[in-house]
Order: structure tokens, then C-alpha cells, then sequence
């Protein structure tokens, strides 16, 4: 069977591309803005991000001092943060991701509102 660009030998990891040691913490620190530390001692630059077809987001990073790629998976919006956004929707706002803050307006993509950093689906659009 045929692979899709990007994919690893296993068809899940993208070749060459790690996923990164304890995701949580590093969630964490992409949603807050703050500079990550990369598992070599360099910083972690944000390359691309992707709008996967199940609602979730991944982000790919590169460290800036050994070259090394990493991915982050983001999870899809929590039932609570799809609630919210459908809230500020209908009030005639348009609504930001809930988890970057109001720094950040979610965007159209098909049917549905998503966030153009991270990647994680909201709900549909109106």
C-alpha cells in the first residue's frame, strides 16, 4: 500500500519528525505564547500547522539549534470550549480560541470555526 507524503514507515509518525517528550507541558507553553525549550537545548520555531479530519490540530516545530523536527498534537475543542465559541457566535462576535486567547480569531475552514495556531476545530461556523 502506498504512503501518503510525510508519512513514517508505520503510516502514523511523519518521517524525520519526533513527537515531543511530555506534550502536555509543551501544550501548555505553545498556548500561552511562551519560548520552548527544545529536547536538545535549542528553541523550538513553529514550522506549519495542520488541521487534522478528526477535529484536532498538529504543529510541527524545528529546533533551532540542531535542525531536528518535532510534532505537537493538539486535541480537538473540549464539549465546554465548543459551547463557549457557539455562545460568542450567536451573541454577533466573532469568536477567538479558547485556549490562545483574544489574540487570536478562529477561522472559516470547511463547515466548521478552527484556529489557525494550533489547528483544533470549535464547532461549525454559522
Amino acid at each position: 500500500m502506498a504512503r501518503k507524503s510525510g508519512e513514517g514507515e508505520n503510516g502514523d509518525q511523519r518521517a524525520g519528525v519526533m513527537p515531543l517528550p511530555d506534550p502536555e507541558e509543551y501544550r501548555e507553553a505553545y498556548y500561552a505564547g511562551r519560548v520552548m525549550t527544545s529536547p536538545m537545548g535549542g528553541r523550538l520555531d513553529p514550522l506549519t500547522v495542520r488541521m487534522e479530519d478528526d477535529g484536532s490540530g498538529t504543529v510541527i516545530f524545528e529546533c533551532s539549534s540542531s535542525s531536528l523536527r518535532y510534532e505537537l498534537s493538539i486535541p480537538t475543542g473540549t464539549r465546554t470550549e465548543r459551547r463557549k465559541v457557539k455562545e460568542v457566535r450567536e451573541s454577533g462576535i466573532d469568536p477567538y480560541c479558547p485556549r490562545h486567547g483574544e489574540d487570536t480569531r478562529l477561522v472559516r475552514v470547511d463547515r466548521d470555526v478552527a484556529c489557525p495556531q494550533c489547528g483544533a476545530r470549535f464547532g461549525r461556523a454559522g
